[in-house]
């Protein structure tokens, strides 16, 4: 068994602050913008802006999210780059399904993992 979480150990990295801002079409696409800020609040121009694209998809299995981050300096920068960061996204997602099913094809299973030696009575 681990160790429990410490709640006294968690300490809020001061440095890598961000104010949040989301943007939407209120159909699609929704937009988050982070600003780097200081902890007085105060905006961090050392600091580059943040944007990440997201949205949902249809699968048989249902709705899924996508998000992924936007290589954008301004908020028209990221709307216009929108649709090919969530196809980056959404390949990304759909090669990590098909390594985790490889490595899903190609583990190993025990007879004790696969129940042998256990009597089961119906």
């Amino acid at each position: 068994m681990s160790d429990p979480i410490k709640l006294d150990d968690l300490k809020v990295d001061t440095t890598n602050l961000y104010r949040e801002e989301v943007y939407s079409d209120l159909r699609v696409a929704s937009i988050r913008r982070l600003v780097p800020v200081k902890v007085d609040g105060s905006v961090d121009s050392e600091r580059p802006l943040l944007f990440t694209a997201e949205t949902q998809i249809l699968t048989p299995q249902g709705l899924v999210p996508v998000h992924a981050p936007v290589d954008a300096a301004t908020l028209a920068e990221a709307i216009e780059k929108f649709p090919t960061a969530i196809q980056a996204g959404v390949d990304r997602m759909i090669e990590e399904a098909r390594e985790m099913r490889r490595q899903a094809a190609n583990r190993i299973i025990t007879p004790q993992e696969a129940g042998a030696g256990k009597l089961i009575l119906g």
